[in-house]
């Protein structure tokens, strides 16, 4: 098996997963790259020497997992390198939450044989595109979670004129809005009440930032929609973020957001449920007198 090491480690006291990554994937024979990234960021700061190839463009579609080591940050970086190339993903959460990063330290060694044997699932989750102002984003124009139009500063809010398939929608008067995907619906979306979507769902969902107006709602839509946005503001510019990544775009733009033509394969383990990640990771049915 040829897996490559992706992630960011910022901190001492995650050196240790690292090790038992690479001590294990030794063990069960498998051949290991490391992005040059991660490789330079553990060789300046912690003067750790990754036993493992460096990764080259050409070696990515030769890949059969990457391994995602870190957050869900961390995960969404290894999808914009892993790209089209349809590498499955396995997220090893060293950071906090993690829905995408969902397998802990703690299940590593068995995760690692479970794949060893090809004891695994692979899902298949969408990503959303900028097709309209395309122009506007520099490299990787996909999001696996969301996109995001954002207000510059502390300055007037925008007015965002939202068409979904050249239907007139609304205008939205609001410090933001957010198109997410099923991925994303537990990300930003959440965060501004947005509603939680089951990854296999063939849906976005819409959510507005601090809306002036208290009746709008997030919306669901189907994903073959396409959203056509035409913002302004009074600043000059605004922001459009993909999964974090944020372009200045002039007021009085048009984008046009879609479902992108391919998904990113996440691996999971036998039984590793998107309602079981819920219950562990926002403690659904929890009683905190217990």
């Amino acid at each position: 098996m040829r897996t490559c090491i992706f992630g960011t480690i910022y901190s001492e006291s995650k050196l240790p997963l690292l090790r038992r990554i690479f001590s294990k994937l030794a063990d069960i024979g498998a051949e290991v790259f490391i992005e040059q990234e991660l490789r330079n960021l553990l060789a300046e700061q912690f003067g750790f020497r990754a036993d493992a190839q460096e990764l080259g463009s050409e070696d990515v579609p030769c890949l059969d997992m990457a391994v995602s080591v870190g957050g869900d940050g961390a995960f969404l970086r290894t999808a914009a390198r892993i790209n089209k190339h349809g590498v499955p993903i396995l997220g090893i959460n060293a950071g906090r939450l993690g829905f995408l990063a969902d397998t802990s330290g703690d299940e590593l060694e068995d995760t690692l044989n479970e794949i060893a044997d090809k004891r695994y699932t692979v899902e298949d989750r969408s990503l959303l595109r900028i097709y309209e102002g395309c122009e506007f984003v520099k490299g990787y124009n996909f999001a696996l979670n969301e996109v995001a139009i954002l207000k510059r500063d502390t300055s007037s809010m925008l007015s965002i004129h939202a068409s979904i398939d050249n239907d007139f929608l609304a205008t939205y008067m609001a410090d933001g809005l957010i198109i997410a995907t099923p991925t994303g619906s537990t990300a930003y979306s959440l965060s501004v009440n947005g509603p939680i979507i089951v990854p296999q769902s063939a849906s976005l969902v819409i959510s507005p930032v601090a809306p002036h107006s208290l009746n709008v709602r997030p919306l669901v839509i189907p994903d073959g929609s396409l959203i056509s946005l035409v913002i302004e503001s009074r600043s000059e510019f605004f922001l459009v973020a993909l999964d974090g990544r944020s372009e200045v775009v002039p007021a009085g733009s048009r984008l046009t957001v879609g479902k992108a033509d391919y998904r990113v394969k996440v691996v999971k383990r036998y039984g590793q449920t998107f309602y079981s990640t819920l219950r562990d990771k926002l403690m659904w049915g929890a009683d905190a007198r217990y």
